[in-house]
């Protein structure tokens, strides 16, 4: 592919850190495209990257790939241009904000054939990876129940700019820390299997100046029975995310901060630990995605979560706001 035009569409943090690991996987013809003058020129100085100044002129370059960065409203109607004329797509987590335009997408993926992958770095990290081995291998029995949290001050994730101008806190835009932290869902499904049913209370409880909900909790049946606890935030001053699994034969405790996964198995009756490689940096989260998506365009591997299986993803999370907004279980479509 080294070759061809990847045309990257987007060029906030998550479009220029794609940007800087295409070029390090050795990507060699990027185009990007923002619709703010100041990125495209932090983009074109910085990065070295060819730079347009209107999408239509980028469509001129017949990329063959389209990686998507753009607030999640925007997504669907990004990635319909792109499809129509034949690009296989990246596409940032999450796949969209609603279900508008998500069948026409799939039929046009299918009719097309292109490849794609939506972004969901955290199958990348080793302990998220490790944990799902260990359920997989029955380490710790039947999976019975599952704790999950993520929570982060909004204001500090991006210091350079007003937090209340960013995706994260406006509603037309997609936000709201349910689908900003859809990688939650996305990993637990991903561990544990197919949805039944979710409930949830959700809603603005801080002092934050946002128009989306800050903080939820969210109850989720699997297809198996067991039950998910999901606790999602942008309101801790102290980043913390986790994950604990409870088998009926041991228990799995991951910490991000700690880089530690630690088991207990009844087999062997102690504790052991998985810490990260040393020298690990989230970035090579990042990185492996990109090159896990290089290797499915050339037929090495198969999408670890294309939009088909992102659809899944995303009604988990829809079916959350759902739920926040009516009080009742909702219950997800086989």
């Amino acid at each position: 592919m080294s070759g061809e035009y990847f045309l990257v569409v987007g060029c906030g943090s998550i479009g220029k850190r794609h940007i800087r690991n295409l070029l390090e996987v050795g990507v060699k013809n990027v185009v990007a495209f923002d619709i703010q003058p100041s990125r495209r020129e932090e983009v074109r100085g910085r990065l070295g990257v060819t730079v347009v100044d209107a999408l239509e002129e980028a469509w001129e370059y017949g990329p063959k790939v389209a990686v998507i960065a753009v607030p999640t409203s925007m997504h669907i109607q990004v990635a319909l241009q792109a499809v129509e004329r034949g690009c296989h797509l990246f596409i940032e987590k999450p796949l969209s904000h609603n279900m508008e335009g998500v069948d026409q997408l799939l039929d046009l993926v299918r009719s097309k054939n292109v490849v794609t992958l939506v972004g969901c770095n955290m199958r990348f990290h080793p302990g998220i990876k490790h944990v799902k081995k260990l359920v997989e291998e029955g380490t710790v029995g039947k999976v019975v129940a599952a704790r999950v949290e993520v929570g982060q001050y909004l204001p500090d994730w991006h210091t350079w700019e007003d937090y209340r101008l960013m995706y994260s806190a406006r509603r037309d835009l997609g936000g709201g820390v349910i689908l900003d932290a859809i990688h939650e869902i996305d990993y637990i499904r991903w561990i544990l299997g197919e949805v039944a049913e979710v409930f949830c209370f959700a809603g603005k409880l801080s002092h934050l100046e946002i128009e989306t909900e800050d903080t939820a909790g969210i109850l989720l049946r699997f297809v198996d029975g067991a039950i998910g606890e999901l606790h999602l935030d942008y309101v801790q001053r102290i980043y913390s995310r986790t994950c604990h699994i409870i088998g009926d034969e041991g228990t799995i405790n991951w910490d991000y901060s700690s880089g530690k996964v630690q088991w207990y198995s009844v087999a062997t009756g102690d504790w052991q630990v998985l810490t990260n490689p040393p020298g690990w940096e989230p970035n090579e989260m990042y990185l492996d995605e990109m090159r896990h998506f290089l290797r499915c365009l050339s037929a090495q591997e198969k999408p670890t979560l294309d939009v088909f299986e992102a659809v899944r993803v995303l009604q988990v999370a829809l079916a959350a706001k759902a739920s926040a907004e009516t009080g009742q279980v909702v219950r997800i479509q086989a």
